[in-house]
């Protein structure tokens, strides 16, 4: 480990098209799992992932992935974001299977947890992936950017969503097909950011912004969520509804402009040339 915080231990199960991917703390226990694609938006979901389990002190270096390959824009990604990437051999992942079926250790489990409990329990026997070409490094630059702006957004929306619990519950049920960190969510947030004003917004009003980002199905998402903005709660006074709308509305705008810059990055990635 590189301090005092948690690590992570990734087992990253890949195929063509997909990652199959476990995430454990360094006792074994199971964090989450999860099937991320192939490209800039599978890594762009391992890094919030990560940052929702590593909390707001996590080290980079503090996570560890065993994947089946060392090569690949993937595996360079991973590099670049400094997490400490080892590269193995499908037959050893296969030995060590068996070896822990030979010990009554339940073996029925996939290659990603196999591999996540490789790194966690025989990573000094296993080979780091190297990425040190100048190629490399550029790679570097962009990703770890990436990786930054990917991390700081979840951890900007852990606040609003924490914010939001405490003056206006609604938001976040009316919200949640939408994911309360895409723009057009947050452009109804800020709109109407305390529970009174929220409850008069029209459906032509709601409809105006899906349509302007491309929503599918948009009257009846548009009614779903005037409904739900409607439905009755706990009211506090005015000045703290007012003090909590505001707090609310910085954090919907700053999740806006990160979302501005996640996408400018990657498409800057997704330029960047393979080793």
């Amino acid at each position: 480990m590189t301090g005092e915080g948690l690590l992570l231990l990734i087992g990253d199960d890949w195929a063509e098209d997909h990652h199959d991917v476990e995430i454990q703390d360094e006792t074994g226990r199971k964090l989450a799992a999860a099937n991320l694609p192939e490209g800039v938006a599978g890594i762009a979901k391992l890094h919030e992932l990560l940052a929702r389990h590593g909390g707001e002190d996590l080290d980079p270096g503090e996570v560890v992935v065993g994947i089946e390959t060392d090569r690949g824009s993937w595996v360079q990604a991973l590099i670049a974001s400094d997490y400490q990437v080892y590269a193995i051999n499908p037959r050893q992942v296969a030995r060590f299977k068996e070896r822990y079926a030979s010990s009554g250790a339940k073996s029925d489990k996939g290659d990603a947890h196999a591999l996540a409990d490789m790194v966690r329990i025989d990573r000094a026997q296993l080979r780091p992936v190297a990425g040190d070409s100048e190629q490399a490094q550029a790679v570097k630059v962009v990703a770890r950017a990436h990786q930054t702006l990917i991390w700081e957004r979840t951890r900007t929306f852990q606040r609003l969503r924490t914010t939001l619990r405490e003056y206006f519950p609604a938001a976040l049920n009316a919200y949640a097909d939408l994911t309360l960190t895409s723009t057009d969510a947050l452009e109804l947030l800020i709109k109407a950011p305390a529970p009174a004003a929220a409850a008069k917004l029209t459906r032509t009003q709601i409809t105006a912004v899906l349509t302007r980002h491309r929503r599918h199905n948009r009257a009846a998402k548009a009614a779903t969520i005037q409904t739900a903005l409607r439905e009755r709660q706990l009211g506090l006074p005015e000045p703290v509804t007012a003090a909590y709308a505001a707090t609310a509305t910085a954090h919907a705008r700053l999740i806006i402009a990160l979302n501005e810059q996640i996408a400018a990055m990657e498409e800057q990635v997704k330029t960047m040339p393979v080793n």
